[in-house]
């Protein structure tokens, strides 16, 4: 697998530095523990009382209520995903640059979902969670933006970069 993180050595040490100092704190494990609690609480919700609600609802609130639970699943298995991976950079189980790759990154900047389609009908349960959810994810993606892009003003661009690389080369 290609390294994504093509910076310079001392860079890439102090990447690694900084992930190794969030993943053995205090503040990882809390996020750990509370990212896969939402997991586990939101699976048991869609199986259990979640999935009796929904048949409860009229036709254009359980298309909503699908959808949503889709999107929160979706984006609660990117966190623990992340998560999982942070770990196992800490335990020495997958190294930076892997770690590092777009396929374990949050990288969506999809702009943020309408707030609940049918939001009246759907579960005040399910609504929870999705704020929960939410929350969560965004905190991690922020995590993840903090400690994978550093501290640089603009997020590297590839394409600017070697554009520029051949305008330097062409002014000689």
């Amino acid at each position: 697998m290609t390294d994504t993180n093509q910076s310079s050595p001392q860079r890439r040490s102090v990447d690694l530095k900084r992930v190794m100092e969030f993943a053995r704190s205090e503040m990882f494990d809390r996020t750990f523990k509370e990212g896969m609690g939402i997991v586990e609480e939101t699976a048991a919700y869609l199986d259990g009382p979640g999935r009796a609600a929904s048949k409860r609802l009229s036709r254009a609130a359980a298309l909503a209520y699908a959808g949503e639970s889709m999107r929160l699943t979706t984006r609660l298995m990117q966190v623990a995903s992340w998560l999982l991976v942070q770990r196992a950079v800490r335990d020495g189980e997958i190294n930076l640059g892997e770690a590092s790759s777009d396929k374990y990154r949050l990288i969506s900047r999809d702009a943020p979902a309408q707030m609940f389609a049918a939001s009246d009908e759907l579960p005040e349960a399910l609504k929870a969670l999705i704020i929960k959810g939410a929350a969560i994810y965004e905190r991690v993606r922020r995590l993840d933006e903090t400690m994978y892009e550093g501290d640089d003003d603009a997020v590297a661009n590839p394409v600017s970069d070697q554009r520029a690389l051949l305008e330097q080369a062409f002014k000689r």
